[in-house]
């Protein structure tokens, strides 16, 4: 007769570029969910050939040891290890909450897919935030290897776009109590995110005090514990179904989401993309050039750097047999576009910043469509246009 199934191991992900939020937030949940472990695996010693791995609970330092580097990368050293790792937890029991506290640079999507494809359940993902360097690390253009911050020899990110996709993956924002942070700041981190679910780090719950190993009583620690899809969060990223912000205008910031059913010409917009990456600390979203018809291209943008890719066909370029291998989530983001001549194919940018000039920002986009007479010559024409973003695409 087998044993009983040993218990399953919740697990947590707290990351963010934010050090000191984070690490508050990851001392909050170990003070609050007693008999917590956090697991860290620390990036910085990437260039001596090791990742140094660390487990810890509220008394201190529990094991720590080395985990080679992986094809030359400590964030595919930091892979392979941790699932391992997590397994020795769960097997050793009496651990009610595995806390994985990311590296500094280390997104948490790919952390999370990592964790629920080694069998565990990721029951929340977090991201502590320092709101009043919200807008300095959204405007930080510089290559993350220049502060250190790199995963990988190859890693060309950027402070921006990385803490842009930390902060927008999380359904849980850890906010750090800063007495710097003003109403502008705390309005922008509502507008680039206002699903979230944001939940100060504080001091636990002033009514309950500390929580039990099956009832942490702390917003933190309950957040901790309130379940994530892998799925429906990747699903959210994805440019074709996005959960992008709506229109808002508050404290000094501003959201403008921006439609159109017109193509882009490829040659103005080429030439007004500086103009539009600078227009806001953060824009996002998919577009449709006139000669790319069959392209649904991503718009993403954070720190006056643009990065633009194809993210593959949009469904009205597929036959009919090829949509039953697209998610339903797709379809249905698809049908609420939908237009009985173009389908799904259409313009959705949203820029959100202080101090946005709405007017100036819709004049720039709306010269950039195809004119009355460009559109009238149909499809066939479009697609002779110069192809000005083949370089962007390497195509």
């Amino acid at each position: 007769m087998s044993g009983p199934e040993r218990p399953a191991l919740p697990v947590v992900i707290v990351g963010g570029l934010h050090a000191d939020a984070r690490k508050a937030a990851v001392a909050r949940l170990l003070a609050d969910v007693p008999g917590s472990v956090v697991l860290h695996h620390d990036l910085a010693t990437a260039t001596a050939g090791t990742v140094v791995r660390t487990v810890r609970d509220a008394t201190g330092i529990r094991s720590a040891g080395e985990a080679p580097l992986v094809n030359d990368c400590a964030c595919c050293a930091l892979r392979e290890d941790l699932v391992p790792e997590l397994a020795r937890l769960a097997h050793a029991g009496g651990t009610p909450l595995a806390v994985v506290e990311l590296w500094d640079s280390v997104e948490p999507k790919a952390m999370a897919e990592v964790v629920t494809a080694g069998g565990f359940t990721v029951t929340g993902v977090i991201t502590a935030v320092d709101p009043a360097l919200v807008l300095p690390y959204l405007g930080n253009g510089d290559d993350l290897a220049e502060g250190g911050l790199a995963a990988a020899a190859t890693d060309q990110r950027t402070v921006a776009d990385t803490f842009a996709r930390q902060l927008e993956y999380a359904p849980v924002l850890a906010l750090a109590d800063s007495p710097q942070a003003d109403d502008e700041d705390r309005e922008l981190l509502a507008q680039l995110h206002p699903t979230a679910r944001r939940v100060p780090i504080g001091r636990g719950d002033p009514a309950g005090g500390h929580g039990d190993r099956n009832g942490p009583s702390s917003p933190l620690a309950r957040a901790a514990r309130a379940g994530f899809d892998v799925d429906a969060a990747a699903a959210a990223q994805h440019p074709a179904c996005a959960l992008l912000p709506a229109e808002a205008d508050a404290h000094g910031v501003s959201t403008l989401v921006w439609h159109s059913r017109r193509p882009f010409h490829p040659e103005r917009l080429y030439a007004a993309l500086e103009d539009l990456t600078c227009a806001a600390a953060r824009s996002r979203g998919r577009f449709w050039l006139a000669d790319k018809a069959d392209t649904l291209l991503h718009w993403d943008a954070a720190g006056g750097a643009l990065c633009v890719e194809s993210a593959g066909p949009w469904l009205a370029s597929l036959p009919d047999a090829a949509w039953e291998m697209v998610p339903p989530v797709r379809r249905a983001a698809a049908a609420l576009d939908w237009h009985p001549e173009h389908g799904d194919r259409c313009q959705h940018l949203v820029f959100t910043s202080p101090g946005l000039d709405r007017d100036g920002l819709e004049r720039l986009l709306e010269s950039c469509l195809l004119t009355d007479a460009e559109y009238a010559a149909g499809q066939a024409a479009w697609e002779r246009l110069p192809p000005a973003f083949d370089t962007l695409l390497e195509v």
